[in-house]
C-alpha cells in the first residue's frame, strides 16, 4: 500500500465527486467487505533493454467481498472513459451484468500474464470451475 499522505486528494482542495460522504479513510476499502492487494515488481536498473529490463510493473487485485466471487457474483457494468486500454471479459460483463472474478489492474502488456496467473489461482481454489460449473 502506498502512503498518499503527501499528495492532496480532491476533497482536500475543496472538490468532491458525487453526493455521498466518503468513508473514514476516503478509500475503496472503506466499503465493508472490499479487500485490496497489490504487488510491485522492481528488478534491475539503468537504461531499458527490451526483453531484459529493468522491470517496473505491478498488479492490484480488488475483491468486492470476502466470499467466493465466482459463486456469489457481483453486479457490474463497463464504462470506457477514453477508449484506450485493455479490458478482458468486458463482453461477459455487458451480457451478464455481473463480475465473477476479482478485478485485476495492471499495465496493458501484462494483461495476458495476469489473466493466466489468475486462472491458475482460480482453478487451484475451485477444481470444479470449468468442469461442472
Amino acid at each position: 500500500m502506498h502512503d498518499h499522505s503527501q499528495r492532496p486528494r480532491l476533497r482536500d482542495i475543496g472538490l468532491s465527486i458525487g453526493l455521498m460522504p466518503t468513508g473514514p479513510d476516503n478509500a475503496i476499502t472503506d466499503v465493508p467487505g472490499v479487500r485490496v492487494g497489490h504487488s510491485t515488481l522492481i528488478r534491475g536498473a539503468g537504461r531499458l533493454i527490451p526483453g531484459k529490463g529493468p522491470v517496473r510493473t505491478g498488479v492490484t487485485a480488488i475483491l468486492p467481498h470476502s466470499r467466493d466471487v465466482f459463486r456469489e457474483k457481483v453486479a457490474a457494468a463497463i464504462y470506457r472513459i477514453n477508449g484506450f486500454g485493455e479490458v478482458t471479459n468486458s463482453e461477459q460483463v455487458r451480457e451478464m451484468g455481473v463480475i465473477e472474478t476479482p478485478i485485476l489492474l495492471t499495465s496493458t502488456l501484462n494483461v495476458p500474464r495476469v489473466a493466466d496467473s489468475f486462472l491458475d489461482w482460480a482453478f487451484a481454489g475451485d477444481p470444479e470451475m470449468g468442469v461442472s460449473t
